[in-house]
């Protein structure tokens, strides 16, 4: 932004660093620097080079045309293009031009050593470990061709086990003498028949909640809590303004009074009471609320049209159904039609309920009295995440994520903490245990004659 000619110049104190720092503008010497930066990293400009740099006039090719193989030959002998990523784009040179490099193992042993150990070899004197690998190529060698000639005449799998086979032996006896054979009878449990085989014993969790997670994983899992966190904020905003919103808050005598009004309703008032008084006085004619009705007999010319027009209604809808099953018959592409359209729906249907029956076998069935729910994802702020996992914050457990795990796959039934509230007992003491038994025996009046 370029100042204006009249304004007079700021002048600041830049006496310490920080004022030098606020009040300088550098950006002339950055935009140097950095167009600088740019042509260390792509080459000398345009400008500078010459046309024999930049131009070459081809007169006849320099290579050789080669076949299509030939050139699938070489794009096989090249480096793959994912190594690309790990070469210098730039044209800077390194600063640094003589590099320490690692030694291997072999580079860094002392000659002398060296030396001995050809000296050793020749003579046939080998150290422990290279004897052993030497033995166990040879035992590995030698099962390879007993395999190679091995003509599979026994079938392993019918072999039984006369201990484990045997109907007359205990089971407990059977477990105890199988447990160091490797052959345990395996007890299954009861629930095991019903498990859900569509959830995995060890479900993979979500990449975000690593200790180390990337950005996009993490954000991916904080979405979903969000719209999770949402979709229950939402369901009890519902809840609240279908039940505590409906009713107001009504002070208490405004209260009686309308359970008064409404409960009165339908009662005889005073003031209906007196408009009658006044009607009576008036002189008015005095009207009932039902008054009496003339019972009219009909005539037989009332009678007679009156079946006259129930006759002529018959006929006009039966004739109604007569046309009506013309045009049915003039309609029956469009009946068709119809019929293929509701088929087509009742088959869509049929597809919508199996869909559902296969997605509802997939989920947790209801063992017991409590159905089974998710448990809240385990997470991590972003302020809480660090990287290593010493300083890292434990989030959830391993033993409930387990249980939670058995309770999903139909193993065990789903439970809830039980909290049982003691009994209140009520203490009294026993008239024989009291300890004002000897106030009594003092007032106890002795007469003359037990004297």
């Amino acid at each position: 932004m370029i100042p204006p000619l009249n304004e007079k110049k700021k002048r600041v104190s830049k006496k310490n660093k920080s004022s030098w720092r606020k009040h300088i503008d550098t950006k002339d010497v950055d935009d140097f620097l950095e167009e600088q930066r740019l042509e260390q990293r792509l080459g000398e400009p345009f400008a500078i080079l010459k046309d024999e740099q930049l131009f070459t006039v081809d007169t006849a090719p320099n290579e050789k045309q080669l076949s299509a193989k030939e050139k699938k030959r070489l794009r096989l002998l090249a480096p793959p293009k994912c190594f690309s990523m790990l070469e210098s784009h730039s044209k800077v040179p390194d600063p640094i031009t003589k590099r320490n490099r690692v030694r291997t193992k072999e580079e860094r042993k002392c000659p002398i050593l060296k030396r001995k150990e050809i000296e050793r070899k020749r003579n046939g004197i080998l150290k422990y470990r290279e004897k052993q690998r030497i033995d166990d190529k040879k035992k590995h060698d030698e099962k390879l061709k007993e395999a190679e000639n091995d003509e599979f005449s026994k079938d392993i799998w019918e072999i039984e086990d006369k201990l484990g086979g045997d109907e007359w032996i205990d089971k407990v006896t059977k477990r105890h003498t199988l447990r160091g054979t490797g052959k345990l009878n395996k007890i299954i449990p009861r629930m095991q028949t019903g498990k859900n085989k569509h959830v995995s014993n060890i479900e993979t969790p979500h990449p975000g909640i690593s200790y180390n997670p990337s950005f996009k994983d993490h954000n991916d899992l904080l979405v979903d809590i969000a719209e999770k966190e949402a979709k229950i904020i939402k369901e009890e905003k519902h809840l609240n303004r279908v039940t505590k919103d409906v009713f107001k808050r009504v002070a208490a005598e405004e209260n009686s009074a309308s359970w008064l009004k409404e409960m009165s309703q339908g009662l005889p008032n005073d003031e209906d009471h007196n408009e009658e008084i006044e009607e009576d006085l008036s002189g008015k004619p005095y009207k009932s609320v039902n008054p009496p009705v003339e019972n009219k007999k009909k005539t037989e010319k009332q009678r007679r049209k009156q079946k006259e027009q129930i006759l002529l209604k018959e006929s006009r809808l039966l004739a109604k159904q007569e046309k009506k099953k013309t045009v049915d018959l003039h309609k029956l592409k469009l009946i068709k039609a119809q019929i293929e359209n509701r088929e087509k729906k009742l088959q869509k249907q049929k597809q919508r309920k199996e869909k559902l029956k296969m997605f509802k076998s997939k989920e947790p069935k209801q063992l017991g009295r409590l159905k089974y729910e998710e448990p809240d994802m385990v997470f991590s702020m972003r302020e809480d995440l660090t990287g290593n996992l010493r300083n890292l914050r434990t989030q959830g457990s391993l033993l409930t994520d387990r249980f939670r795990s058995l309770q999903k796959r139909n193993i065990l039934a789903v439970t809830a903490r039980q909290n049982h509230k003691k009994a209140k007992v009520k203490k009294f003491v026993k008239p024989g245990f009291n300890d004002n038994w000897k106030k009594s025996v003092a007032n106890i009046n002795i007469s003359p004659t037990m004297k």
